[in-house]
């Protein structure tokens, strides 16, 4: 499986619930259209380990089967109608991909 992963955090205007109710709500629906996706899990974020890690709201993976797919993906209109519908809502990002591999199955 090749990710990207996205950490993100709400605009300082909303509330953390206001963001995740939007972002699976409204946003899921555009990024569910993405060509390619094979998996997609998201983590509601509700606590920081220490101090340097607080600030974000949610965690999401998107899973394709190659790095190719996520680029064609990337590329394609529904990507660019999720990017649209984000806008300046002024809320932060870090926005990363990579190869997945299993470490543990319980």
């Amino acid at each position: 499986m090749y990710n990207l992963v996205l950490l993100a955090a709400r605009p300082p205007d909303w509330t953390h619930e206001r963001f995740i109710d939007w972002w699976r709500g409204e946003h899921a629906e555009l990024t569910r259209r993405l060509p390619g996706l094979r998996s997609w899990r998201h983590t509601d974020l509700d606590a920081a380990l220490e101090p340097r890690s607080e600030g974000w709201d949610g965690l999401s993976v998107l899973g394709f089967d190659t790095p190719e797919d996520l680029r064609k993906a990337l590329d394609s209109p529904e990507w660019a109608a999720a990017v649209a519908q984000v806008g300046d809502m002024r809320g932060r990002r870090i926005a990363v991909m990579g190869g997945e591999r299993e470490m543990h199955a319980g």
